[in-house]
């Protein structure tokens, strides 16, 4: 169980916080071993001109907040900046639209390409328990609902008939000049976020949508946590 993920749950808790932003979502993933986009959190202009020179450009513009779980409806992201001015100009819309009122940071994000995506999802069902979800990401998610799930804890066997069991899993193969998708980083992934709500009670549900394939490795871009108040942080173990 990771030191970091305690922290920032308790921190999280004691602020009566519902989600955890997504730089804090996307922490505790890391943490479990989960392949997630390079970013930096900044809070002013001139820190997202700094982090965009570390992180590398083409690079994208998020909100980050953990009251701003819909940034896409609020056009709260601006994706594909190639230069500082575009930057400036984003950072500057994006302060607009997020309104006076808005509190909170600003993720300066890697801009990951990829034709596939996937996404993971941890759903804590109150009969069954943790319910681990895996299918077809982005655009499709809702368009196909092409999902399955398994109960935690999974074993790799597990993982790997859930990779199998969507209708669209030939995605994942060797395909139109893409290579085959690394299962193993998938597999890890799935069996990781079921470990993530065993080991925390409080964590109600995990969307980690999309995974884009880059190359043949899955790299989560966006993720939320969803947080209950109702247990306490963490097993005693």
């Amino acid at each position: 169980m990771s030191s970091q993920t305690e922290r920032i749950l308790k921190a999280a808790l004691e602020q009566n916080q519902k989600t955890l932003s997504e730089f804090d979502s996307k922490r505790v993933l890391a943490a479990y071993g989960l392949p997630v986009s390079r970013e930096i959190l900044v809070s002013s202009q001139s820190e997202a001109k700094a982090a965009a020179k570390k992180v590398k450009y083409p690079v994208v513009l998020k909100a980050c907040s953990a009251d701003e779980a819909h940034k896409t409806e609020k056009g709260l992201i601006a994706v594909n900046l190639a230069s500082q001015s575009a930057l400036v100009e984003a950072f500057k819309l994006l302060k607009k639209r997020a309104g006076k009122s808005y509190t909170g940071d600003y993720l300066v994000q890697e801009m990951v390409s990829g034709s596939r995506e996937v996404m993971i999802g941890m759903h804590r069902d109150p009969s069954f328990g943790p319910a681990v979800m895996f299918g077809l990401g982005g655009i499709f998610t809702e368009i196909l609902q092409d999902v399955t799930f398994r109960i935690a804890p999974l074993r790799k066997k597990d993982a790997r008939d859930m990779l199998r069991s969507i209708r669209g899993a030939k995605i994942l193969d060797e395909v139109r000049g893409m290579p085959a998708v690394d299962r193993d980083i998938l597999c890890h992934a799935l069996m990781a976020v079921g470990q993530i709500a065993l080991d925390h009670p409080n964590i109600e549900e995990i969307d980690i949508n999309p995974l884009i394939i880059r190359g043949a490795k899955p790299i989560a871009v966006d993720a939320l946590i969803v947080l209950s108040n109702e247990t306490s942080v963490g097993n005693s173990s």
